[in-house]
């Protein structure tokens, strides 16, 4: 009889380059390959502890001498949207939800360019091909669901999630939308949705991503109650944002061995949050 016994996962960190968020900074990320039998008990732990998922890899930040990125969430039970925010739902009439399979279509794509081409022109993405969307969309070795979101009227395509279904939460893993429709506040509208997704679902969380203070791009986030960031190993409630600073320090940041050695695994000890 042969017996199996059970293979860690391997941890490795990329070269540093230019960091997309803070100008001047050099990031670099913790990342282990996605795959298997152990997959969605592996995505589950580590999104718990900071990590995202991009096709078949999860990754977390691990710059040398900054520790600005903080993975977000929000606690459901705990979301009251703002005024604003509630103008936004209430245009729900307006918008048709359909959930498909991770299935990349010319539809998307073209919708993604459009989005790429106004609002993030110099990103890392402003180059992908189609062939690349696809492999964004459709690689995926765990739970995903491609959430799109159409006019109810003309049934025009006007914004897309890839968002993974966790043990615990929802994890929006990238959106975009028709960026010639502010009225609509389409960003604000998938997470408002996503809300309602998890709690139809009885989910308790809403993954973000990650929240950087002192970057624009994701100042947004801040703007949801019950929000809740990552940091120094264990979920904590977000306080005033003004309070987090992206300062940088050669001790920011632990040894790549003792990161690992923290690492929660299925299995394992229960990880912190």
């Amino acid at each position: 009889m042969r017996h199996t016994l059970p293979v860690a996962p391997q941890f490795y960190v990329t070269a540093p380059q230019p960091c997309p968020y803070l100008p001047g900074r050099m990031e670099r990320k913790l990342f282990t390959a996605l795959q298997g039998e152990t997959a969605e008990s592996l995505n589950n732990s580590l999104s718990k502890q900071g990590f995202r998922r991009s096709q078949n890899v999860l990754y977390r930040p691990s710059c040398a001498e900054c520790a600005a990125c903080m993975s977000a969430r929000i606690r459901v039970e705990d979301f009251r949207p703002s005024r604003s925010q509630r103008r936004t739902w209430n245009r729900r009439t307006i918008i048709a939800r359909r959930v498909t399979s991770p299935w990349a279509t010319e539809e998307q794509y073209d919708l993604f360019r459009h989005y790429l081409a106004e609002r993030h022109a110099d990103g890392g993405m402003a180059d992908m091909d189609v062939f690349e969307f696809a492999a964004m969309i459709e690689e995926t070795p765990v739970r995903t669901r491609v959430i799109e979101y159409c006019d109810a009227d003309s049934g025009e395509l006007v914004a897309v999630c890839l968002t993974d279904i966790l043990d615990d939460g929802v994890s929006m893993v990238y959106s975009f939308y028709a960026p010639d429709r502010p009225r609509d506040s389409l960003g604000t509208y998938i997470i408002l949705d996503h809300i309602q997704i998890a709690r139809e679902t009885g989910l308790p969380f809403v993954y973000l991503g990650y929240w950087v203070p002192g970057s624009d791009k994701m100042g947004y986030k801040a703007r949801f109650s019950g929000l809740e960031v990552h940091r120094r190993g264990a979920w904590e409630r977000m306080r005033d944002p003004a309070d987090y600073k992206a300062e940088t320090h050669p001790l920011s940041t632990d040894p790549i061995a003792e990161q690992v050695a923290n690492i929660s695994l299925p299995g394992s000890r229960p990880a912190k949050g």
